[in-house]
């Protein structure tokens, strides 16, 4: 990710360059300005990646990102309630953050089945979220990947399959990349940038 990043910020760079206007002092052409917005994109781009990336550690860091379920079951147990609860917490407390439930079945069943189950695992989640002070604004539980995307592959009952995948996907929408973010994540970047760590995996 990060070479990808480096790699697209050099592109960009030539590309600046290259639209740089060639007239003397004063001359102010009409590709003026273009090198400057270039660069604001290319940094915006690498700092959305890197503050994507250091959101979801922290995340993990705070709390588990994923929750099992018994078989052919979308009830929430007092494990997975525990976890739930330790998500809540650190959502609520970064306000400006969207996440993503994905819910997953095992492979015991027909595939179509399996996708409204894991539907109703990830709305079982975001809901119990929402009950905890998570805004439901903030989460999404539209997608299931139901049982094509199993961590143990076996045909038979695994438990391991049957879960939901908390995520973070992005910012809220009306706040830009570079906002404050409460200064507890603009503090973390800061001492990325520092020790020449920004967006390090």
């Amino acid at each position: 990710m990060t070479r990808m990043i480096l790699k697209s910020t050099a592109v960009l760079s030539v590309l600046a360059i290259a639209g740089c206007s060639t007239g003397g002092p004063g001359d102010i052409g009409p590709t003026f300005g273009t090198a400057t917005t270039t660069n604001l994109l290319t940094q915006a781009a690498y700092l959305e990646g890197g503050l994507l990336a250091q959101l979801s550690r922290s995340f993990r860091a705070a709390a588990p990102d994923m929750i099992n379920f018994g078989f052919d079951s979308a009830q929430l147990d007092a494990e997975a309630r525990a976890i739930l609860d330790q998500q809540a917490a650190w959502i609520a407390a970064n306000p400006r953050i969207r996440f993503r439930v994905y819910g997953h079945t095992d492979l015991v069943g027909s595939n179509s089945y399996n996708r409204q189950l894991g539907l109703r695992r990830a709305r079982a989640a975001v809901n119990y979220l929402v009950a905890r002070g998570a805004p439901r604004s903030r989460l999404e539980a539209v997608a299931s990947f139901g049982e094509t995307r199993p961590l143990v592959n076996t045909q038979n009952r695994e438990r391991l399959n049957r879960r939901t995948v908390t995520e973070v996907i992005g910012i809220h929408r009306g706040n830009r990349v570079g906002d404050d973010l409460d200064g507890n994540i603009a503090v973390e970047l800061y001492g990325q940038y520092v020790t020449g760590n920004l967006g390090a995996r």
